[in-house]
């Protein structure tokens, strides 16, 4: 039986992608790994940022749409994201960074256990910093030397996740039934699962809230996509869902991964994407983010496309 070793990437939907580009990069330190298209759409941009390579786990995407109103919130939809950095004197660092930025953000706190800071990009957005207190963190994780940041308060990579759901038991079935997870603390109304015991880079909180569902736009989150090894690996979850009654779009080639995408008893889209062949399979380390990178099959079409986007640093 195999199990769920972390987060994989999450993605977002921004309105525009050069303010996006320059908050992630400029502000957030991050490097942008892979500047895409969507593949189902290649008119929008598709960014992807991260750490030297985009290692499975630090990649936060987003997909650009121009004509995109404002998320008008409420539950069943993903809406918080955690990003790991190294200590309590990281969260200081970055108070002091988003003061200086003019960047949305509330008072250092707690969250699920950890000393926490959370805040907004432009687009309303919601992150929130948690201090990894020297904690495992996935081996193949790379920093970027590239970074503005101060190298000991640079981010790791995705922390907690957070989902909020109408029925907490469904999506905790989903979780824990289905993929393995451990429940590790439970209460009326919240609960927190880990793929990986004790450790946030595959940790996701379910808070139960009802109400009307979230209405998507600028600053949301389309989906969280979870990690696994290889495609034998995803074959074997395919079938599992399926075989727990949900509708699964079958093994999708992405070119830098293979996945599979399906919705839960909540709504909550998921999906599940393989460590490899990563980013680099059509660019070196290098010049990761620096051009255009089309899949072979859109490659064809490249002028047509290009046409279409704005141009972007």
């Amino acid at each position: 039986m195999y199990t769920i070793p972390g987060h994989h990437h999450i993605s977002m939907i921004t309105k525009n992608a050069q303010i996006n580009n320059e908050f992630y990069q400029q502000v957030l330190g991050l490097r942008r790994v892979k500047k895409t298209v969507n593949q189902d759409d290649p008119s929008m941009y598709h960014l992807f940022y991260g750490d030297l390579t985009g290692s499975a786990g630090t990649e936060l995407s987003f997909f650009e749409m121009p004509m995109a109103g404002r998320t008008i919130r409420g539950t069943n939809a993903i809406t918080q994201i955690g990003l790991l950095v190294p200590s309590l004197e990281s969260l200081e660092y970055w108070k002091k960074r988003f003061e200086h930025f003019d960047v949305k953000h509330g008072e250092i706190t707690t969250y699920a256990g950890r000393a926490a800071f959370p805040f907004e990009d432009s687009e309303g957005l919601r992150l929130i910093l948690l201090n990894n207190n020297g904690e495992e963190i996935p081996e193949y994780w790379a920093p970027w030397e590239g970074s503005s940041v101060e190298q000991k308060h640079r981010i790791l990579g995705m922390g907690t996740v957070e989902i909020t759901v109408r029925y907490l038991n469904r999506t905790a079935r989903t979780l824990k039934d289905m993929f393995g997870y451990i429940e590790a603390a439970r209460s009326e109304n919240e609960a927190i699962y880990q793929s990986v015991a004790g450790q946030a880079f595959g940790e996701i909180v379910v808070k139960q809230q009802v109400g009307p569902s979230e209405k998507p736009g600028r600053g949301s989150i389309h989906h969280l996509a979870i990690r696994v090894k290889n495609e034998e690996e995803l074959s074997y979850w395919d079938k599992v869902v399926k075989d727990c009654g949900f509708q699964s779009t079958g093994v999708v080639d992405r070119f830098y991964f293979q996945s599979l995408y399906f919705r839960d008893s909540n709504g909550i889209l998921f999906e599940i994407a393989t460590d490899g062949p990563g980013f680099t399979a059509d660019s070196t380390v290098e010049e990761l983010g620096g051009k255009l990178d089309l899949p072979p099959f859109l490659e064809a079409r490249r002028a047509e496309i290009e046409a279409k986007l704005k141009p972007l640093d």
